[in-house]
């Protein structure tokens, strides 16, 4: 893992978090953002397709995309925890063997990383200080489509990141978001030879975007 880029990540999702989220996930199923992306992925077709999902969590993407046709899934989250619990639901549902997990800071593990048809981001870019590292490289990975979930790059939410910042410096803790700007994430993709098929607000903070590749 690299430690310059993944700081606080264990600290921040540890084991309360990651069962917390799980929680939620099999009370509630997916969350709005999520759906949205798992939506316009499921337009474009993804029966049989392999999958890579980076800072995969839980496992939720993993777990509705296996439903929706998709072969096998490789899932690679920086987070102990989080691993643990989409191990445990994988197991649950009956997909263990049909998902590959890899621990650590996905742009340090890329190189080992196998290429697959989609690659999604969900929420994972503002976790990330080199946001230019970690969607090129994954960008690198999609032979045919690329999805992600990050923050709109609005003032109120520069100015809510601020407050986390300081509300994590404040009690001691490594981790920081990072907010990076729409313009210069799409500009990273589209270098990796991807193109815009959608872009969708979702509420006041999040936006989804799906990219083809050519």
């Amino acid at each position: 893992m690299g430690a310059c880029c993944c700081q606080g990540v264990d600290e921040m999702f540890g084991e309360r978090a990651a069962r917390h989220d799980l929680r939620r996930y099999r009370r509630r199923g997916p969350s709005k953002p999520t759906r949205v992306l798992l939506e316009a992925l499921r337009r474009e077709g993804v029966e049989r397709a392999s999958v890579l999902d980076v800072g995969g969590g839980i496992g939720a993407i993993q777990l509705e995309l296996l439903d929706a046709g998709v072969d096998r899934v490789t899932s690679v989250d920086a987070s102990a925890a989080y691993l643990r619990a989409a191990k445990e639901e994988a197991a649950r549902r009956g997909n263990a063997d049909r998902i590959t997990y890899h621990a650590g800071d996905f742009v340090a593990v890329a190189d080992r990383i196998e290429p697959a048809d989609v690659v999604t981001l969900d929420r994972v870019i503002c976790c990330y200080p080199d946001m230019e590292a970690l969607v090129g490289r994954s960008a690198e990975h999609a032979r045919r489509l690329y999805g992600v979930v990050y923050p709109r790059d609005a003032w109120w939410i520069r100015l809510g990141f601020l407050g986390l910042n300081l509300g994590m410096r404040l009690r001691r803790r490594a981790f920081r978001v990072h907010l990076h700007r729409m313009d210069l994430v799409d500009a990273v993709a589209r270098g990796r030879g991807l193109t815009p098929k959608l872009r969708r607000r979702v509420g006041p903070v999040w936006q989804v975007a799906v990219y083809a590749r050519a």
